[in-house]
């Protein structure tokens, strides 16, 4: 193999020594593309500026307002609105030869009518000859009737724009170890309702930084006409949700966020839009293939919704846009992209990725995995230390390489398969079955010059059709005995187990962490949003802060837990120490023992046995000391071990330990 000419991503990683010449190609094919656009648009930079082009202006120099709109194959555009009494042919648009219609409309003849928070759509007469009510693709702000439940977009002038003050805020150290908050706006209040920007910011954000954890990910942030779909089924790309508060509170929240040293992450969806044609893009012009692949490849059976075209260029200018948009004008840190693996395979990875030849066959959709590769190199170019996160089941390589090397160019990968394991062990396992050797593989096997994301749970676990982790440990004991008077053998397994699991996860599986919003205290019951299936009720579509705030409770022991958890990985660096370096594994009596970074870990997963002096290897003779433990009170457990005890090395370079039964030690040398 010549190293001068082969990419780094296969000297690497030798297994893939047969696709050098797939691998070089995505390296060609970017190049290519990257040369193209700076060739036309000067930069990547200006070739995602077109948000600044498309939807409406105001330009000074004519002193008025500028409308434009792509809409290729349309036959007649206009537009409508407050300002014209909603007459849908009084204000017809112009087209160009390249498919942009716009419309100008002077300052003095619409000062009094073309005005902040007046509404508007564009009335399309499309290629089918389909004359519909459209929003503007790249409106700024949607509003939905109250009583008519019609969405319309909205003119948002305000007199003052918002004061940033966040411009001491610091990324980098956050990008080396990002312990992330998951979490959603509407349901982050205990209230029966949905919860807003400003609420999120003076109530949700304390907590989280009294968590110690120091990004959040915010879900649901694009406009989606269904509450319920999570926010997933987008309609308006540019537009922040409305039905959370104006564009104002979002950047209040974000900037606050900074002043508290909390990163902000958007799940951005760029996987899939609303089918929906009075809200969203699809059929915009009077065709099907506008944005969208034309026919069934254009629709995701699963889903139930449109799938970009990403080889059109113009598609490619519209996401990338969007992406420019969010980080200068919110001031996002970075995005975790929603169902990347969907869009890196024509099947959407439904299929056994059992050779490495899929990844490279032509399952593959050459187009949607340039588009990752434009993407993170413009996110990159706007902020060096921006986080961009994908989450990708397949185990695509070189899916968080650089470019150059051959890579896609994300920094982290999420850990997907570790909930699955979690969520399969709780389900199909007694606590007798459990298989150290397929914990310490699930929790490691992962590519060593490739970053994840590890996480026990996510909202996906939570949602009603499954259970959150602390719900398959303590189902309806939860309801009961809770308490700290209480003594319940299911709780007390629960408790225990809640932390172990979190604590190998967090320590083990990768290079951050994430929690979903109140999983962290063992939040019960599942994640469901308002449906005609539940009589439109916002039971479970909140968090139930009172919970943990009540001490006698043992959610409060959960969360103390937590607290300690991510301090401890803090204090120590823990997640950007490399690897971890198995010392022992015993499978009979479920004990594993690890370093990683300063600190040793001895986990005792046996359901009934504990263990008085234990030998156990440590990685350097020395003096060691218990520096935390789960088995303390104040987190729920039986106060068995001391922590005051210094363990020498013997002989054989062991300490010998007393380890209790479903309880973790965490070790440091003196």
């Amino acid at each position: 193999m010549n190293s001068n000419n082969t990419p780094q991503l296969i000297q690497d990683e030798p297994w893939l020594e047969t696709f050098e010449t797939q691998v070089q190609k995505r390296i060609d094919r970017f190049n290519s593309a990257k040369f193209h656009i700076e060739n036309e648009f000067g930069s990547i930079l200006e070739f995602a500026n077109f948000h600044q082009y498309y939807g409406i202006h105001f330009e000074p120099i004519r002193k008025g307002w500028i409308y434009r709109e792509w809409a290729p194959a349309a036959k007649q555009l206009f537009l409508m609105g407050d300002f014209n009494n909603w007459d849908r042919y009084n204000h017809p648009m112009r087209r160009n030869h390249r498919g942009d219609w716009e419309i100008f409309l002077p300052y003095q003849e619409y000062k009094n009518t073309f005005v902040h928070e007046s509404k508007i759509k564009t009335h399309v007469i499309g290629a089918n000859d389909v004359a519909l009510d459209r929003i503007p693709a790249y409106i700024r702000r949607v509003v939905q009737d109250e009583r008519s439940h019609d969405f319309a977009g909205q003119l948002w002038f305000p007199e003052k724009s918002f004061e940033w003050t966040d411009s001491s805020f610091q990324l980098q150290a956050i990008q080396e170890m990002p312990l992330i908050y998951e979490c959603h706006v509407g349901m982050a209040q205990e209230k029966l309702g949905v919860g807003t920007y400003k609420e999120f910011e003076e109530n949700i954000l304390p907590r989280i930084k009294a968590g110690g954890y120091n990004a959040i990910q915010m879900m649901a942030v694009m406009e989606h006409p269904y509450y319920g779909s999570f926010g997933y089924h987008v309609s308006n790309f540019f537009a922040p949700s409305s039905r959370f508060g104006t564009p104002e509170e979002l950047k209040s929240l974000i900037n606050t966020a900074h002043n508290m040293g909390i990163a902000v992450i958007m799940d951005i969806v760029h996987s899939h839009a609303v089918k929906n044609v009075n809200e969203g893009l699809n059929e915009f012009d009077g065709t099907d293939h506008q944005y969208f692949h034309p026919g069934m490849r254009g629709y995701h059976e699963g889903w139930d919704s449109k799938l970009f075209d990403y080889g059109k260029w113009e598609v490619q200018q519209f996401l990338l846009s969007n992406i420019r948009y969010w980080m200068e004008e919110f001031h996002f840190d970075g995005f975790r992209f929603d169902g990347a693996t969907s869009m890196l395979y024509h099947h959407h990875g439904h299929t056994s990725f059992d050779s490495a030849d899929k990844y490279f066959d032509f399952g593959v959709d050459e187009d949607a995995l340039l588009y990752f590769q434009l993407a993170n190199e413009l996110i990159h170019q706007l902020n060096p230390h921006a986080i961009a996160i994908a989450e990708e089941v397949s185990g695509m390589p070189g899916l968080c390489r650089q470019v150059p090397d051959g890579g896609i160019g994300f920094d982290f990968r999420l850990a997907m398969g570790i909930p699955d394991f979690w969520i399969k062990t709780l389900k199909h396992k007694q606590d007798e079955q459990w298989d150290m050797f397929e914990l310490w593989h699930e929790l490691t096997n992962r590519p060593k010059k490739e970053k994840s994301i590890a996480y026990a749970e996510s909202h996906d676990q939570a949602l009603v059709g499954d259970k959150s982790i602390a719900f398959w440990l303590m189902d309806k004991e939860m309801y009961f005995s809770m308490s700290v008077l209480n003594q319940n053998l299911v709780i007390d397994r629960g408790i225990a187990l809640h932390k172990m699991i979190r604590m190998i996860t967090l320590s083990l599986g990768g290079e951050g962490y994430l929690n979903f919003i109140g999983n962290e205290f063992g939040h019960p019951e599942w994640v469901d949003f308002p449906r005609e299936g539940n009589n439109w009720s916002y039971q479970y579509a909140r968090r139930q802060w009172s919970l943990v705030d009540t001490e006698h409770l043992r959610y409060s022991q959960l969360d103390a837990w937590d607290k300690s958890m991510i301090q401890l990985a803090k204090n120590h660096d823990l997640l950007s120490s490399g690897i971890a370096e198995q010392l022992y594994l015993d499978p009979d009596k479920k004990i594993i023992a690890y370093h990683r970074g300063q600190l040793i870990f001895v986990f005792s997963f046996h359901p009934t046995e504990s263990y008085f002096g234990y030998p156990v290897p440590m990685p350097e003779k020395g003096k060691y000391q218990i520096a935390l433990h789960s088995d303390e009170k104040k987190y729920g457990g039986f106060e068995r071990v001391d922590k005051s005890v210094k363990y020498e090395t013997d002989k054989d370079q062991m300490v010998h330990l007393y380890v209790p039964n479903r309880t973790v030690l965490i070790i440091k040398k003196l």
